[in-house]
């Protein structure tokens, strides 16, 4: 049985953010040895897309801070304290664009402006994107898988635990997916 795909530029269009098939995770090496993943909840997110092709699109999100989840409670308790998020200060991660560029087919550069814990700081993340029609609804949706790496203490977390305890390396990867309206 052969399956076939058809991929063709979606003219400019008005997306809705898809909170169900959307997530922002995280990465951290715990003692050298082990790495902890975790997830945040994002509250929302946007994507204007002037071209078909999503070059130049200005994309924004917000993630609940207050929300993570490494799958243990009691260190979940402990990330939103003063040590390390201090949720009930900085309850918001947010990311806003500052250029988005296509560097070949389905791949993109994205940079913007993170800020975390109080700080925010330009960075640049890979983006795969793609888009197609959803078969059972007959709406074409996009998806876009986002990767890259931050520094914590460029953010100001955890700025005494050493390297050897905690990496100062944090891969940082979201699954976003939208909707033509």
């Amino acid at each position: 049985m052969t399956i076939l795909f058809s991929f063709k530029p979606i003219p400019y269009a008005a997306w809705t953010f898809d909170a169900a098939h959307s997530n922002l995770g995280f990465s951290i090496t715990h003692l050298m040895v082990a790495d902890i993943d975790g997830t945040f909840k994002i509250k929302e997110a946007t994507i204007t897309a002037p071209n078909a092709d999503f070059t130049d699109a200005a994309v924004t999100f917000t993630a609940d801070a207050g929300s993570i989840d490494t799958d243990n409670d009691m260190r979940d308790e402990h990330l939103k304290g003063k040590d390390f998020f201090n949720v009930a200060t900085y309850p918001d991660i947010t990311f806003k664009s500052t250029s988005f560029k296509k560097v070949s087919d389905k791949l993109y550069k994205v940079a913007g402006d993170l800020s975390l814990h109080g700080i925010t700081k330009p960075v640049t993340l890979d983006v795969v994107g793609n888009t197609m029609v959803n078969p059972m609804d007959k709406k074409t949706v996009a998806g876009f898988k986002v990767t890259g790496m931050v520094k914590r203490t460029d953010f100001g977390i955890a700025t005494t635990a050493p390297a050897g305890m905690l990496s100062d390396e944090v891969i940082i990867r979201a699954n976003v997916k939208f909707i033509m309206d």
